[in-house]
């Protein structure tokens, strides 16, 4: 069996029963300048949540991503862990370039656009894509989970923006679907708009319930499952 067999099946294998909700809430990053690390995540845009200290030997800060349910913590007597050693840490993002094109805006040294290219042996450098080939620029495609960047903090943990517009099937609960930031909403309604005007090109005519076809096509690009045409 293979790798892209192992990942098919397990992708879309339902839940045999509902079990109890298990949210993850922290990331831990290990850092050895405390400060600088602070000042590092606060000019990314991310919203500061704590910075608690008690006397000399213990800090803790937290932040989190926009849009995030998941925040990261570091500090001082946190974690046990060597400074730089949390590795792909991934960030996903519904539009790859503006993701970037922000960070750049925001001085954060980010590597060019790159895209998985297939089931290959990847060099122990890449741990975050073991098995996968990195290729110039975006997914020719524009498939999802296919198109990367990525970029360091200031003692080397390593981040990774991936795009992702449509789940998995079983990714996504079809009956909850949600977005956390009006951006993403954003972006899925104009893709909606894309695909709704080829649509109506292929009816030869205006399509007056547009909101309804707008809704099936964002819950199910979310859910994974077949668009409607």
């Amino acid at each position: 069996m293979s790798s892209t067999q192992v990942r098919s099946e397990t992708a879309t294998e339902a839940p045999r029963a509902r079990t109890v909700d298990m949210k993850l809430e922290v990331v831990v990053i290990p850092v050895s300048d405390v400060d600088r690390a602070k000042s590092f995540y606060s000019n990314l845009g991310w919203r500061l949540d704590a910075d608690f200290a008690a006397g000399d030997d213990w800090r803790v800060i937290q932040f989190t991503p926009p849009g995030s349910g998941c925040s990261v913590i570091f500090g001082k007597n946190v974690t046990a862990a060597a400074p730089g050693s949390a590795q792909g840490l991934y960030l996903i993002v519904s539009d790859i370039k503006d993701a970037r094109d922000e960070l750049l805006r925001r001085g954060v040294g980010i590597g060019e656009v790159f895209h998985d290219a297939g089931d290959v042996h990847a060099g122990a450098d890449e741990p975050y894509l073991f098995g996968r080939l990195r290729v110039s620029g975006p997914d020719p495609d524009h498939r999802s989970y296919r198109s990367y960047a990525s970029f360091s903090d200031p003692d080397g943990n390593g981040w990774l923006l991936q795009e992702v517009t449509v789940r998995l099937p079983g990714r996504v609960d079809a009956d909850h679907t949600t977005f956390t930031s009006s951006t993403e909403l954003a972006t899925a309604l104009r893709r909606a708009a894309t695909a709704h005007g080829e649509h109506e090109k292929r009816t030869g005519q205006h399509d007056a319930d547009w909101p309804d076809w707008y809704a099936e096509y964002i819950v199910r690009e979310q859910a994974g499952k077949e668009l409607p045409s």
